[in-house]
């Protein structure tokens, strides 16, 4: 059922996407389950380019918002605090690595990401607070929606690397695929990401 939806959702896609260049993805756990919030990036042979941007992890309701960030590596995030308490907010991540202490509203100094890899952000004061953010080496990336899907355009046909990342996977997986992209067309990947059973606690949030 699923996969007759997602080439449902492909149609419609190509429909209002005629002539587009680029990737449709369908990610799911290895049960069929679709898996949004799983960060989808697409590396050319060519390499990078692109110029990276900004993003914003606001702290509301004792939680980071939004629980996944993606960005290019060099970018800038900032973190402010829209609670009516003070957070203290940190990370021991190789890839970024930072400790901004106790601060409120627009206060935390913005951090550059600069390194590729996967950051896990911490509250030191909030022990249930967490969020993830991925650091690629590619200007074309994107998170799958609720129905575990996403669409990324490309500049260019060619060969790509397509890559699947979820927080919850076994292992930290990334699986891959090798893509090649006609002009004006639409190609389609789809992902079965192995996944760690959801703790009762994290069911609960």
């Amino acid at each position: 059922m699923q996969h007759r939806h997602f080439a449902f959702c492909l149609g419609l896609m190509g429909a209002a996407h005629a002539g587009a260049t680029g990737i449709a993805v369908q990610v799911q756990d290895a049960a069929g389950k679709v898996l949004p919030d799983t960060v989808v990036y697409i590396e050319a042979e060519g390499g990078g380019g692109g110029k990276p941007g900004t993003a914003l992890i606001e702290q509301k309701g004792l939680k980071f918002l939004p629980l996944v960030t993606v960005v290019q590596t060099g970018a800038t995030i900032n973190f402010p605090n829209n609670d009516k308490v003070r957070h203290h907010i940190y990370s021991f991540s190789p890839a970024h690595k930072f400790d901004q202490k106790l601060y409120s509203g627009q206060t935390a100094s913005p951090q550059v990401f600069d390194k590729a890899g996967t950051v896990v952000l911490g509250c030191n004061i909030h022990d249930k607070m967490i969020a993830y953010v991925k650091i690629v080496d590619t200007p074309y990336f994107a998170k799958t929606d609720g129905a575990g899907a996403v669409r990324i355009d490309l500049p260019t046909a060619g060969k790509y690397v397509v890559k699947a990342w979820h927080y919850n996977t076994v292992g930290g997986a990334t699986p891959e695929q090798v893509l090649t992209v006609k002009a004006g067309e639409l190609a389609t990947a789809v992902f079965k990401l192995p996944m760690k059973p959801i703790a009762a606690d994290d069911a609960a949030l």
